[in-house]
């Protein structure tokens, strides 16, 4: 499974949205963190936001 459909699902989503062009604004989703608390991007408004993710973390090798 490719990690942008890892994404999605993790989103609640059925299918894949649109890629968006660079530099436009994020939509508003939520995700749960390391600690499995759900959090939301509009919360977090105004703020610097790095949203990283770990392709390989479970997958082998």
């Amino acid at each position: 499974m490719s990690i942008l459909k890892r994404v999605a699902e993790m989103m609640g989503m059925k299918q894949l949205p649109p890629l968006l062009p660079v530099g436009s604004q994020a939509p508003d989703f939520d995700v749960p963190d390391h600690l499995g608390r759900r959090v939301r991007l509009a919360d977090l408004r105004g703020k610097r936001v790095v949203l990283w993710f770990y392709p390989k973390a479970s997958t082998p090798g």
